[in-house]
C-alpha cells in the first residue's frame, strides 16, 4: 500500500512553513553567504591587481634602468604605489634620505632602508589578508549553524508527532525536510568560502614570497650601489 504525500515539498514552502528558530538560522546563513560572495569578488580583484602590478614592476625594475628615474616615475604618478612598487618606493626613499646625511655609516643606511621596506611589506600583506579571516570563519562555522537549525527542526517535528495517535510519512516528511534545508544552506554558504579561502591564502603566500625575495635582492643592489 502506498502513502500519498499531499504536502507541498518545494524549498520555498518548506522555508515558509519552518519554525521561527529555523527561519532565523536560514536568514543568518543567507546573509552570511551573500557577504562571503561579496568578499570573494573583492579579493579576486585585489589579488589579481597585486599579481599584475608585481609582474609589471618587475619587468620595469629588471630592465637595468636608472633606479632614480624609476623612483621619480613612481612619485610623479598621482596614484599611490601598491604592492612591490610601494616596497621599492619606501626602501629607496629612505636610502636616499640617509645618503644625504654626512658621515652616515653604510650599515645604518641599509638598516633604515630595510626597516622602511619591511613596514611597507607589512602594510601590503595586511591589505592582501583583509577579509580572509571572515571567509575562514564562514567556512568553519556555517555547517554548525545549519546543523543547529536541522536539530531544532527535527526536534520540533517529533514534538508535533507526540499529539497524534499514529505517525505517518506525510506527517513526518515535511518537518524533517524543512529541517534538512538548514543543513543544505549551511553547506551552500561554507563550501564556496572554504574553496575561496584556500585559493586566496595560497595566492597571498606566493605574493609574500615574491615581495620578500625582491626586498633581499633590492637590498643587495643598494649595498653594491653604496
Amino acid at each position: 500500500m502506498t502513502i500519498a504525500v499531499d504536502n507541498d515539498m518545494s524549498i520555498f514552502s518548506l522555508v515558509a512553513g519552518a519554525s521561527l528558530p529555523v527561519q532565523l538560522v536560514l536568514v543568518v546563513l543567507i546573509i552570511t553567504s551573500l557577504f562571503s560572495w561579496w568578499y570573494i569578488f573583492i579579493k579576486l580583484a585585489t589579488i589579481k591587481r597585486a599579481e599584475t602590478g608585481a609582474d609589471d614592476f618587475e619587468n620595469a625594475f629588471w630592465t637595468g634602468g636608472d633606479l632614480n628615474k624609476l623612483f621619480e616615475g613612481l612619485t610623479a604618478n598621482r596614484r599611490k604605489p601598491q604592492g612591490m612598487a610601494s616596497i621599492f618606493e619606501a626602501g629607496f626613499k629612505e636610502y636616499a634620505r640617509h645618503k644625504q646625511q654626512p658621515r652616515m655609516e653604510i650599515s645604518d643606511v641599509m638598516e633604515g632602508s630595510r626597516r622602511a621596506m619591511r613596514a611597507a611589506y607589512n602594510r601590503e600583506l595586511d591589505e592582501l589578508d583583509a577579509h580572509l579571516p571572515f571567509l575562514a570563519s564562514v567556512g568553519s562555522v556555517s555547517p554548525y549553524i545549519g546543523l543547529f537549525g536541522t536539530v531544532w527542526g527535527i526536534m520540533n517535528a517529533f514534538r508535533g508527532l507526540s499529539s497524534v495517535a499514529q505517525a505517518t510519512l506525510s506527517q513526518v516528511a515535511p518537518g524533517i525536510a524543512e529541517a534538512l534545508v538548514a543543513t543544505a544552506i549551511g553547506l551552500f554558504a561554507a563550501i564556496p568560502a572554504v574553496i575561496a579561502y584556500n585559493r586566496f591564502a595560497s595566492s597571498v603566500d606566493r605574493l609574500s614570497v615574491r615581495y620578500e625575495s625582491f626586498m633581499e635582492e633590492f637590498t643587495n643592489i643598494l649595498q653594491r650601489k653604496s
